[in-house]
């Protein structure tokens, strides 16, 4: 019987069923399975079917690729690091809000406060939360990785988490680097890399790196200015959104990287 799964990945910006099938099948190739495009469930997360002999192998494919959500509460426990992405940052300036993929029995997210926010991202200094999420591009739909310390009820509608050791990391990484990243979030990799050739900006990118299907980080070489190379690609895939990640801003912020 096949097995339906709810992948960490939306359903937004450039989305489409026909692309998503093909990146799917691209990244299943070689196994004796079968994943198919579902749907899409409340939250605009990916549903798939599989099926066939490679099936385990499959799913454990897609789990380390793009990730399987939790969907359940009970699924979820203290110290869980799970992946998600941000939803509707700024509108409360005491927490972000993270949808972890939990849809039952009711739509539980992770919040991190702004306090633990701080001490992670700022050294313990104190930005507002609109700041943060300027210079950390936590912005809708921006993947992070969170780890859940405390858990609640299944009555509550927020768990409370902090950043994970591997999102320190990279973002650490990141602002050691000392390069700008464009975040682009709602296009396809081949999209980005159509926008970087069209607009003649090639020799101004390293890579691109991805963060989800349709999440990523264009590299930038030294020198050049991820928020000068948005007008230049952003027209070209116009229903993208696009924020800078600013190593330099951030250390005259936090006076140092992070470790």
């Amino acid at each position: 019987m096949p097995i339906t799964v709810t992948l960490l990945q939306k359903a937004y910006g450039s989305f489409s069923p026909k692309m998503f099938q093909s990146a799917i099948s691209s990244l299943c190739m070689g196994l004796e399975a079968e994943v198919k495009f579902k749907g899409k469930s409340g939250r605009q997360w990916v549903e798939v079917e599989v099926s066939g002999e490679d099936e385990a192998v499959a799913l454990q494919l897609l789990d380390r690729e793009i990730g399987l959500a939790p969907v359940s509460f009970d699924k979820v426990k203290r110290f869980s690091i799970l992946r998600g992405r941000v939803v509707s940052p700024g509108k409360d300036d005491a927490k972000l809000v993270v949808d972890v993929g939990v849809l039952s029995p009711r739509v539980c997210d992770a919040a991190m406060s702004l306090q633990r926010l701080q001490a992670q991202l700022t050294d313990g200094k104190k930005p507002a939360l609109p700041s943060l999420i300027k210079l950390y591009c936590l912005v809708d739909h921006m993947p992070l990785h969170v780890k859940i310390v405390s858990k609640g009820d299944v009555e509550d509608e927020l768990m409370e988490a902090e950043l994970s050791e591997y999102q320190m990391s990279q973002f650490s990484a990141w602002i050691r680097s000392s390069l700008d990243r464009l975040i682009v979030l709602g296009a396809w990799l081949h999209d980005i890399e159509r926008a970087v050739k069209v607009s003649g900006h090639g020799r101004d990118v390293i890579r691109i790196e991805s963060l989800g299907l349709l999440e990523h980080a264009v590299v930038c070489k030294l020198g050049t200015d991820a928020v000068g190379l948005m007008p230049k690609l952003g027209p070209h895939m116009p229903i993208a959104l696009l924020a800078p990640f600013l190593p330099r801003k951030i250390r005259k912020i936090i006076d140092r990287p992070l470790l």
